[in-house]
């Protein structure tokens, strides 16, 4: 085994961690919610049981910092439609539900925010947007769709995305016969081999996610390689209901196999066919989403 491969699977099995660091989180100018919002706000202990059970779970969730772990949560809870658009979320109560400070509540309503989860405006405060306002691209909404209500469409979305995308960036890197990146492209290869022998799933996911993200950065395109966070996603999510990407087996291992020896022979044609064969690998299997990954 090479050194690579040790390496990647020595960390595969170690515990992964999140860090949380607020610095002046204070600063940001999130918008009070008034007072007459207050009034009809639904209690967070109150009328949904749910919200009672996710915040007790919230300490001890995912080995993220409290700041994650917040997102995580309410992020979840918009998404599984547990907190409906335009709900009013009033940051006093939320740190009273999950007992965390008003800087993590902040914090975490900012990165909603930026994710288009939730708006804050003056005199309006801060409210649950419409699905058509999320950046369903973003790799946390992805994860969340994904082991949600919303599952089934999310498989087969990112699935025709994955379609679209990875043929033509296999096609693009083959005209660019870089060494560096043909070795890499390799040893990831070589380490699924190697995790698949030894029954390792969690080193096989991680070298092919590693391997699909690289193609899709090489091919030399700002557009796709844009996207190469979406097929990480994906494949961490187990993708779609069309690929072959998601469990270890020697055909999935084969057809890699074929895109590296393409590539290196800088013939994009075979490039992009040996990738539409890895996708299809099995189509006729019908898919159980696995819980969510640990962080």
């Amino acid at each position: 085994m090479s050194t690579l491969a040790h390496t990647m699977m020595t960390a595969a099995r170690s515990a992964d961690s999140g860090l949380a660091s607020p610095g002046e989180l204070d600063r940001y100018p999130y918008a009070e919610a008034p007072a007459v919002d207050r009034v009809g706000a639904p209690a967070w202990d109150g009328a949904d049981p749910e919200l009672g059970r996710v915040g007790r779970r919230a300490a001890g969730s995912r080995g993220r910092g409290l700041h994650g772990q917040l997102v995580q949560q309410l992020g979840q809870m918009i998404v599984s439609g547990d907190l409906g658009a335009d709900r009013p979320l009033v940051p006093e109560e939320i740190g009273q539900r999950f007992e965390v400070s008003r800087t993590v509540v902040r914090e975490s309503l900012r990165v909603l925010e930026a994710k288009g989860l939730v708006s804050a405006r003056p005199n309006v405060g801060t409210r649950v947007r419409p699905v058509s306002d999320w950046n369903l691209l973003d790799p946390d909404i992805i994860e969340w769709r994904a082991f949600g209500p919303q599952r089934d469409d999310q498989r087969r979305e990112l699935s025709e995305l994955r379609w679209t995308i990875e043929p033509l960036a296999a096609r693009l890197a083959a005209g660019h016969g870089r060494e560096d990146v043909q070795q890499r492209l390799t040893d990831m290869v070589e380490i699924m081999g190697h995790a698949m022998a030894q029954g390792d799933a969690l080193t096989f996911s991680r070298a092919d996610s590693e391997f699909h993200s690289l193609l899709t950065q090489v091919a030399d395109n700002r557009m796709l390689e844009h996207l190469s966070g979406i097929v990480s996603a994906a494949l961490q999510v187990s993708g779609g209901p069309v690929t072959g990407c998601d469990r270890p087996n020697e055909t999935s291992l084969a057809h890699h196999g074929r895109i590296c020896d393409a590539l290196a022979a800088g013939d994009g044609a075979a490039a992009e066919a040996a990738m539409r064969q890895l996708l299809a690998v099995h189509p006729e299997v019908e898919r159980v989403v696995p819980a969510p990954r640990e962080h």
